[in-house]
């Protein structure tokens, strides 16, 4: 290996660990607002690549029937709910937020079809498409056993992704697809090549991360997410709503996994099981980070990105392997690192 080569091979890793930071700190977004290990967070980022494929070529995405579908369950379920509990003032709010936003967007992209849109509208209309997937989810299958325990809550999960794995097979086809690139420029770096794309990625991660922290550290929603992740029962205490604060967050999950597989889109041929290996990756990333931690997580996600990178140079067929292999030493570190406690069981 050269000295050229393994610049080459950075900047590669540098790129694949831009994308797995996007979809690592979803999914610690996620796991620490509501305790769900979201497995399907990489199945939501192949549906927007296959969405954006979908609205270049002026067909109408499997992605519409999908939210569809949700959302009128997830409606459903919501009015029964707010019926048992004699709260059918809340019956318009509800429909509005689990029903008529989503058949909005819906309505966007079906019109939106009949024309020649810039790449940047298709790119808004496929993470819109998207966007309600994940809070859709999480109000039909998660905030129903949203106080089961945390192996449950990953039982369940994991069902899940097989479950949308199958949709995505009905809706979108076994064939796989790669979106038009974002960018046709270059930089030239002492002599080596970097592609705007790989630098439109890693801007792009840079922006999300520093965008989270802001969100975080400056704004009252934020730190209403951050009470929920640090104590539920103290944030209820509060008049901090944990269902709220979830929904929250499975909405930013859906836009960074959106953005992520727009980002992947033109690099990558995308099939409608390829978000298993993005998620698992990027779970790797983010069991480095111990699952807390958001900079942790970030630099967990970027060495699994240059691991990858280097792994293919020595051996592509196993670089898959390699990287699961991670898998092993980290969770016994973790497990030996860790205080250990009993987790609350309410009777």
């Amino acid at each position: 290996m050269t000295l050229e080569i393994a610049a080459i091979l950075g900047i590669d890793g540098i790129a694949n660990g831009a994308i797995y930071i996007l979809v690592a700190i979803g999914l610690v977004l996620i796991f620490t607002v509501t305790r769900v290990i979201f497995v399907p967070f990489g199945d939501i980022a192949a549906f927007t690549a296959l969405t954006l494929a979908a609205l270049e070529n002026r067909q109408v995405p499997g992605t519409i029937s999908l939210v569809i579908a949700l959302a009128v369950v997830a409606t459903l379920i919501e009015v029964v709910s707010l019926a048992r509990a004699g709260g059918l003032h809340a019956v318009p709010r509800a429909v509005l937020f689990y029903l008529g936003l989503p058949l909005l967007v819906v309505g966007l992209v079906r019109f939106g079809i009949g024309f020649e849109l810039p790449m940047a509208a298709r790119i808004a209309l496929a993470i819109l498409l998207v966007l309600p997937v994940a809070p859709l989810l999480d109000r039909i299958i998660f905030r129903p056993i949203a106080d089961a325990s945390v192996l449950l809550l990953l039982i369940v999960s994991v069902s899940l992704h097989f479950a949308l794995s199958g949709l995505g097979l009905l809706f979108f086809g076994p064939e796989g697809v790669r979106t038009q690139p974002l960018t046709e420029t270059a930089l030239d770096v002492a002599g080596i090549l970097i592609s705007g794309q790989t630098i439109l990625i890693v801007a792009t991660s840079v922006i999300f991360s520093l965008g989270l922290y802001l969100f975080f550290d400056y704004t009252l929603t934020g730190k209403a997410l951050h009470a929920t992740a640090v104590n539920r029962v103290g944030a209820r205490l509060m008049g901090i709503r944990p269902a709220r604060s979830g929904a929250i967050a499975y909405i930013l999950g859906s836009l960074m996994a959106g953005t992520s597989g727009v980002l992947i889109a033109p690099v990558n041929t995308i099939f409608y099981d390829s978000g298993f290996l993005l998620g698992l990756k990027a779970f790797v990333g983010a069991i480095i980070g111990g699952l807390v931690g958001y900079p942790s997580t970030a630099l967990g996600a970027l060495f699994v990105g240059l691991l990858e990178s280097f792994a293919s140079f020595q051996s592509s067929a196993f670089k898959e392997v390699i990287v699961f292999s991670l898998l092993i030493p980290i969770l016994v570190w973790r497990s030996l690192a860790s205080i250990h406690s009993e987790e609350d069981i309410e009777e």
